[in-house]
């Protein structure tokens, strides 16, 4: 089955960005004729493993919980807005962005020990794709469209293990398929000093 481990915003959070999606960007000379993705399927993907033997996935889930075990709940928050090259936009992170590239290393190392082949490594950009386009396409408008958006902050508490289902090929506007199968609890933060 094709899986990755990712962080999954609240439904609240997702709303609020959704708003300020279709308020700010989606009405920009354009939009119409970008693929966007469902607010159901937003995610920080932390690592992708592609295909993954069935008979791997007990171990890796054992191995993701302990990876995400190993890692404190942590504050993060939508902000703002990039893409990559001309054909994805997608929004920001802010927060705890040092925690969430050690949960993405950790759930890297977990999958690579399990024995999932797994891609070079890359530097972890923190994201949630909100579009993309079959051209190459001037996204700077759609980016600037995002400046100032800040999210609610929220507690980061857990790892989700996704599975995925890619679109039915030649159905318009068919989006890929999400199912959550695991929800690996991060720990809890430190006690603070009195």
């Amino acid at each position: 089955m094709r899986l990755f481990a990712a962080v999954l915003p609240p439904v609240y959070v997702a709303d609020e960005l959704a708003e300020a999606v279709d308020r700010r960007v989606r009405g920009l000379p354009g939009a119409d004729g970008m693929r966007w993705t469902g607010q159901a399927g937003w995610h920080f993907t932390l690592a992708f493993m592609g295909e993954v033997d069935d008979g791997l996935v007990p171990e890796l889930t054992e191995r993701l919980g302990r990876a995400a075990h190993r890692t404190e709940a942590f504050s993060l928050r939508l902000r703002g807005g990039g893409h990559f090259g001309g054909r994805a936009l997608w929004a920001g992170a802010a927060g705890g962005i040092a925690e969430l590239r050690r949960l993405a290393e950790r759930a890297d190392a977990a999958a690579r020990r399990t024995g999932v082949p797994m891609e070079e490594h890359r530097s972890y950009r923190p994201h949630l794709t909100l579009a993309r386009t079959r051209i190459d396409t001037d996204l700077s408008p759609y980016v600037a469209a995002l400046d100032g958006f800040e999210g609610t902050p929220w507690e980061v508490g857990e790892l989700a293990l996704v599975r995925s289902r890619l679109p039915v090929a030649g159905v318009p506007g068919e989006q890929p398929r999400y199912e959550t199968l695991v929800r690996c609890p991060t720990a809890k933060p430190a006690a603070r000093g009195r």
